[in-house]
Formats: C-alpha cells, sequence, structure tokens
C-alpha cells in the first residue's frame, strides 16, 4: 500500500480505567493494553495533538499516526508511586511498557485536565508529564458546558484551565483544548482563542467527542477549531459502532482511506484518486502520484 498522507487520522478519546466499567467511557486496564497492543502491531505510532495539528509528523515510511487522548485528569489515567514514577496499572505505566516492548511506539499522549488533575495537589503529576514528553491539554478548571454559557463565560472558563496548568508548569506552553463534553460554544472561535482575568490562550487544536477518524492535518477539510475523536471502546454494547473497535477495524479493512506515512517529513504523498486536496498551506509540499 502505497503513501497516503491526506488520509484519514484516529484520535482515540479515553477517560478512566477501572475493572468493572459503568458507562461507555470506562475501559478495563486489560481492554487499553489490547488495544495499545493492537496499534503497534497495526503500524500506528503515538504522536500528540499539537503534533498531529501542526504537522509535524516525522514518521516512518508506512506507519500510521494515532493520537492517545484523556479527559479529566483522573487518577488512573497518572498516579506516581513513591519512587516518583508512574503507578502500575495506570494508563500511562501500560503505555510505556508496550512502548517499551515495540519499538517505534512512541509512549506519548495528550492529557487534558480540570482542577486537581490526578490528584496530585502539588502539581508534581503535570511535570512529570511535560519532562517525559507528554501534552498537557486544556479540559477547564470545572469542566464547564461551553455551549451553555455566553462569551465571556466562554472564556472565563478555557482561561481558568490554562491557569490550572501552569501554577504547576509556568513555563508550559499548552496548545490544545479539549471541549467538556463536546459542547461548541456558540462563538466557536473563542475555543481556540481568547483571554479572561489577564490570562491569554491561542490554540492549535479543538477537540470535540465526535464519532470518527479526523482528516489529515495537511487536508483542506481539516478544521483546527471542531477535530473530531474516537472513544475507545469494545465492539459490542451502547453505541458501539461509534467506538474505535468498529473504527480501527473500518481503517484496517480499506487502508488507501488511512494516513500512512511516506517517511520524508518535508513532503505530502498522496494518490491522486484519493478524492481529498491538500490544503493550500501545504500545497508546496503535496506530491499526488
Amino acid at each position: 500500500m502505497g503513501a497516503n498522507e491526506l488520509g484519514q487520522v484516529p484520535i482515540l478519546m479515553y477517560h478512566r480505567l477501572v475493572e468493572q466499567p459503568t458507562s461507555v467511557y470506562d475501559r478495563t486496564p486489560a481492554a487499553f493494553r489490547a488495544e495499545l497492543e493492537r496499534l503497534a502491531a497495526e503500524g500506528y505510532v503515538p504522536v500528540t495533538t499539537a503534533e498531529y495539528a501542526t504537522g509535524r509528523l516525522d514518521l516512518p515510511a508506512g506507519a500510521h499516526p494515532v493520537v492517545l487522548t484523556f479527559d479529566d485528569g483522573d487518577a488512573t489515567q497518572l498516579a506516581l508511586g513513591p519512587d516518583g514514577q508512574p503507578a502500575p496499572g495506570t494508563a500511562i505505566a501500560i503505555l510505556l511498557d508496550v512502548a517499551a516492548r515495540h519499538p517505534g511506539f512512541r509512549p506519548v499522549a495528550s492529557l487534558y485536565v480540570n482542577a486537581g488533575p490526578f490528584g496530585s495537589p502539588d502539581g508534581a503529576a503535570l511535570r512529570w508529564l511535560r519532562d517525559h514528553g507528554f501534552e498537557i491539554g486544556n479540559h477547564t478548571r470545572d469542566h464547564t458546558n461551553l455551549a451553555q454559557t455566553d462569551d465571556g463565560g466562554v472564556q472565563a472558563a478555557i482561561a481558568s484551565g490554562q491557569r490550572e496548568i501552569q501554577q504547576a508548569v509556568p513555563d508550559y506552553r499548552v496548545s490544545s483544548l479539549a471541549l467538556p463534553f463536546g459542547a461548541i460554544p456558540a462563538n466557536g472561535a473563542l475555543a481556540l482563542r481568547g483571554g479572561s482575568e489577564g490570562t491569554t490562550y491561542e490554540y492549535v487544536c479543538v477537540l470535540m467527542v465526535g464519532a470518527g477518524p479526523a482528516p489529515s492535518p495537511y487536508a483542506a477539510d481539516f478544521d483546527p477549531a471542531r477535530t473530531p475523536r474516537i472513544r475507545s471502546q469494545d465492539p459490542t454494547g451502547q453505541e458501539a459502532r461509534y467506538g474505535s473497535t468498529v473504527w480501527l477495524d473500518q481503517l484496517a479493512a480499506a487502508p488507501a482511506q488511512r494516513y500512512t506515512s511516506d517517511g520524508v517529513p518535508d513532503r505530502v504523498s498522496y494518490p491522486a484518486s484519493a478524492g481529498v486536496a491538500p490544503a493550500p498551506a501545504f500545497a508546496d509540499r503535496a506530491v499526488a502520484y
């Protein structure tokens, strides 16, 4: 299969890891590990939301980008043990373990946090993420439904989330926002940039909840203000047709539709028959074959 850097990219959404799921947003640690193993076996390479959205996709030829995103700053995603490292059984510990056994499967993810993330009141968990190449993203301090507030409230909610992060990692540049509940504010532009009470923000990507793969960041239909995600989910149960197992099956069955790297970072290769146009910003790098 040839390169297609205008193909689709799965952005997977996770919440809690628990042995007994109580909602479609929960996964068991075993199911999470199995999904990572599947991604590694199928040639996916994790990238952060910021890397995806800005087109910083330096992948080996034949590889496919995948974005692993985690919402709410839950302690099942990351908790630091007495040694200062991720506690066994947490999502980040599992990711590190899978990556260690699959060279090329980068141990990176984007974690979207609210107030008091990961039960780490001193901010140590956020500093660990920063120091190990993970992306820290904004999910608003209070998990605010941005579709149910006015323009000033939208900016205040987003700015408060940014301040929460910067209290722990003052020099960190927050690059992306995951919309609580997937709710888009009436003035969608305010999700990307704005400010309140002396705190300004400007993001390269705003993530929805969504129900399907995202466009290539090089494609003309990529919209940084409305980027869809896929809920990590087994192939059975409530709304399973929107879940990760079903979508990964579909991408595996139609590999020409997914993003496949050509291995050349400054070139955007795609089949002329793809039916997708490159964005004007990348037209000078685009090569059809």
